[in-house]
């Protein structure tokens, strides 16, 4: 296996991860940077990011201060318009257009009055979520299917994502590598390495959570999401993607479970799902009743467990 280079912290806590013990342990679990890996993506800076991000560090700071504190007010961090600047530049230019046809280059054409509308319609409750378009990509001898949402949804949930990752980041644990900010395979495969070769392992579960994201029921998502976000329109919003359902063939589908894979919100929320569902039950399993070193490390919905 290439792992892409060695870490030089085991993966493993000896004791539970919270408070005085939670950058400790996080630190072992392989929250920093491996050594020669690169950050995930480029950062793309526009003027007044860096407002924008200082303004996002008093959530952080809760969130880190209090696993048990929850947000009341959080939407004005979505709607402020660098923000949502941001969130657009960061879509791919070229990137499919969803039900209504609209591309990034047409929004550019106006994009501040875009913006503004966009903003406002969020502050007042008056933005509505619209079906994602169902496209269909070859894997593993099948298809596997992907959904397209439209610009806005598209600007939005990014908005979201860096909000919530605000308070999330300092909730996971360090055995989650999928879709994070500043993390990567490589390092997921580097602690993976690690583990193997500096605990005590003679047994391997490599294993992944068929059709996952397929199958999330949204109420008990809901339900987790609400342990930390009491902003009720946050939540509202969730909701909306979660049910705008997806057009096929003309026809729009509607389902109570399942987070259409395609959007920039899906990942977070199945990072958030199996927190609750799998790491945290794996890591009380692991400290309160494994009898020998356990090692973990999870990627979305697929995982890798040692014994």
């Amino acid at each position: 296996m290439n792992a892409g280079g060695k870490s030089d912290r085991p993966i493993v806590p000896t004791k539970s991860p919270n408070k005085a013990e939670g950058v400790a342990a996080e630190a072992m679990e392989g929250r920093g940077r491996t050594k020669g890996n690169l950050l995930e993506g480029n950062t793309l800076r526009t003027q007044g990011r860096d407002g924008v991000h200082s303004a996002l560090e008093r959530v952080r700071q809760a969130a880190r201060e209090d696993r048990k504190q929850r947000f009341t007010a959080l939407l004005h961090h979505v709607y402020d318009i660098e923000r949502l600047r941001a969130a657009y530049l960061a879509i791919k230019r070229d990137a499919a257009a969803g039900v209504d046809g609209e591309t990034w280059e047409h929004y550019r054409e106006d994009l501040e009055a875009n913006l503004q509308d966009l903003s406002l319609r969020l502050k007042r409750g008056a933005y509505r979520a619209r079906p994602v378009r169902r496209v269909f990509i070859p894997k593993d001898g099948g298809q596997r299917p992907l959904g397209v949402p439209v610009l806005e949804d598209k600007i939005v949930q990014r908005a979201v994502v860096e909000v919530l990752n605000a308070i999330y980041e300092e909730d996971f644990l360090g055995f989650s590598y999928g879709f994070r900010p500043k993390r990567s395979p490589h390092q997921a495969l580097d602690a993976l390495t690690v583990g193997i070769t500096t605990r005590k392992v003679n047994w391997v579960l490599d294993a992944d959570l068929r059709s996952f994201f397929d199958t999330v029921k949204h109420a008990w998502l809901v339900q987790f999401i609400e342990h930390r976000v009491a902003d009720k329109r946050i939540v509202r919003l969730i909701q909306k993607w979660l049910s705008a359902g997806v057009l096929e063939e003309g026809k729009r589908i509607q389902s109570e479970v399942g987070t259409v894979q395609g959007g920039s919100i899906s990942p977070l929320l199945a990072n958030i799902y199996l927190h609750y569902v799998f790491d945290l039950w794996v890591q009380r399993w692991r400290q309160k009743q494994a009898r020998g070193d356990v090692i973990v490390v999870r990627f979305a919905d697929d995982f890798v467990v040692g014994f």
